[in-house]
């Protein structure tokens, strides 16, 4: 009697085996919190001295009857004076790995450009360009952290701009302060636009409830 045989298996190649790649924890370099931009208390004769120019002004307008003009008038001076009389809340900064966090928004490395110190009403604010065109630079307040801190964090991703050319409008700016202020002693205050940036600062931070965090990755 014939054995009945069994057709071999096919042989069934091997697979390669995949190769995961490794995953890249994000670290968080510095996080703090500050005012979203520069603020100032001004004294009574600065909104005095507004009030007054933009009654000149309009006067002055009206003569010409451009009256839209007039109303553009009335609109930026109703929004420098409620800039200058609301102070701006606290935001969220954070600066990781990946990029940084502004609030609810975050920029990744490969959108920003570089870096550089400038001062403000006599507040010195960090300044980050962005590729794209809007929103075209970032500002970030500083609070308690010094440009020592912020430099540590930012230089391993974007390069940092020493010097930058003041432009027309920051030079007519800190000519028409210095010599038409609006209030005694706004003359005083460090130019807009210094010749150098990055001026550290000599003062450690210290405060309880906005303290920043600096974190060093591993």
């Amino acid at each position: 009697m014939q054995e009945e045989t069994t057709p071999p298996k096919p042989k069934v190649a091997n697979k390669p085996e995949k190769h995961e790649e490794p995953y890249h924890d994000i670290h968080t370099m510095l996080e703090w919190h500050a005012p979203g931009r520069p603020f100032k208390n001004h004294s009574k004769e600065y909104f005095i001295n507004i009030f007054l120019i933009t009654v000149a002004i309009e006067i002055i307008i009206f003569l010409f009857h451009v009256y839209l003009l007039m109303l553009v008038v009335l609109t930026l001076a109703f929004l420098a004076l409620s800039m200058a009389i609301a102070p701006p809340h606290a935001f969220y900064y954070k600066i990781t790995s990946e990029g940084i966090r502004v609030e609810d928004n975050f920029f990744l490395w490969e959108e920003l450009y570089d870096f550089y110190f400038m001062r403000h009403n006599g507040i010195e604010v960090v300044k980050i360009g962005t590729r794209a065109f809007f929103p075209g630079e970032l500002t970030l307040m500083l609070g308690d952290i010094t440009t020592s801190q912020i430099k540590k964090a930012l230089l391993p991703f974007l390069p940092f701009r020493e010097y930058v050319k003041p432009t027309f409008t920051e030079k007519a700016g800190d000519w028409l302060g210095k010599n038409f202020p609006l209030e005694k002693g706004q003359h005083e205050n460090p130019p807009t636009s210094p010749t150098l940036r990055g001026a550290s600062k000599s003062q450690s931070p210290v405060s309880p409830a906005g303290s920043p965090s600096l974190k060093t990755t591993t």
